[in-house]
């Protein structure tokens, strides 16, 4: 499950090519139903309706990312936030709610700036002025922008030492390449010496993940389906979303759930005045999710210039938080 994309970084900088370009929903939707294994951008499912429904999905007993992570940051916290810099900047690339982020803060208050980058700008300044009412000694300055692409802090912060915070375990939503680079963007954007605060989902039991991702109230399969309905409703698309089915499914070989939109009959789907045509059980595949082992994730973030420096975890090891630091 994917956190609401809120994706950026600091100009100038090239594009890795890990990192496409998104093509428009139009385009990216005839993109990827043009292909053999019919595909669609997780980023499309949050719109109003998605958008809520992920919400819901974070409360429900099978989806554990949630408020595992918190357990960890509750526990945790002192020990994560005296890894901040004192007096420092720290960079929240994709921010959202604060609800994390006050989890360390309470811990950090001689923190000078705190920067949330999202691609909402209307959540981002509201979660913004809410902050600033509760801690008017810490300077908040918000970045409305995709932290995937280059994007510039505030100019007078390029002396401050920084960190930054990635929680969520939104990485796993990357395909580890793209990961890699957006890590080595992170380093470019903190620079030499800064500590990365990173949500990191482990690989654990079959039936747990598969569960987190197909809940008993059919929550997320209403998820999945929201998106031929936002087709439908923005793209003029003509899906009949009773004729799909949702599947979440871990594939192990790759060490990801993925989440499809399977047909339920043989039947033909127009977009853009173009048809697709579905055999009875073929699917859409929306969603990847990544889950690593702790030694996995570290490997990864050496590739992209970042060494171990701490790890934790819950009791049950379903969920991990890592603390990296910019070689």
């Amino acid at each position: 499950m994917t956190v609401k994309p809120v994706f950026t970084e600091a100009a100038p900088v090239e594009r890795p090519d890990d990192l496409p370009e998104a093509g428009g929903f139009l385009a990216d939707a005839l993109a990827g139903l043009s292909k053999p294994q019919k595909e669609l951008p997780a980023q499309y499912f949050y719109d109003a309706a998605g958008s809520d429904l992920f919400e819901a999905i974070t409360t429900l007993p099978e989806y554990y990312p949630t408020r595992t992570e918190l357990g960890i940051l509750d526990a945790a916290g002192p020990e994560i936030a005296a890894l901040l810099p004192a007096r420092g900047a720290l960079v929240e690339f994709g921010s959202g709610s604060t609800v994390k982020l006050r989890r360390l803060l309470r811990h950090r208050p001689d923190l000078s700036v705190y920067v949330p980058v999202d691609v909402s700008a209307e959540f981002l300044h509201s979660e913004a002025k809410a902050l600033r009412a509760d801690m008017p000694d810490l300077r908040v300055e918000p970045v409305a922008a995709d932290f995937t692409r280059p994007f510039a802090l505030p100019g007078d912060l390029a002396d401050l030492p920084k960190a930054g915070f990635f929680p969520g375990s939104t990485i796993g939503n990357f395909e580890p390449a793209q990961a890699a680079a957006l890590l080595a963007r992170f380093g470019r954007v903190l620079g030499s010496g800064a500590i990365l605060i990173v949500g990191v989902d482990l690989v654990k039991d079959r039936t747990v993940l598969e569960r987190a991702y197909d809940d008993a109230a059919g929550v997320t399969a209403r998820f999945n389906l929201n998106l031929l309905t936002r087709m439908n409703r923005e793209l003029g698309a003509d899906f009949d979303a009773a004729r799909f089915r949702h599947r979440a499914v871990f594939n192990a070989d790759a060490s990801r759930i993925e989440m499809h939109l399977v047909s339920r009959a043989a039947q033909s789907v127009s977009l853009a005045a173009r048809s697709f045509a579905f055999a009875e059980g073929e699917s859409i595949h929306t969603e990847n999710s990544y889950k690593y082992t702790p030694e996995g994730f570290r490997a990864l973030a050496a590739q992209a210039g970042w060494s171990p420096v701490a790890i934790w975890t819950d009791p049950q090891a379903l969920f991990s938080v890592h603390a990296l630091r910019r070689d």
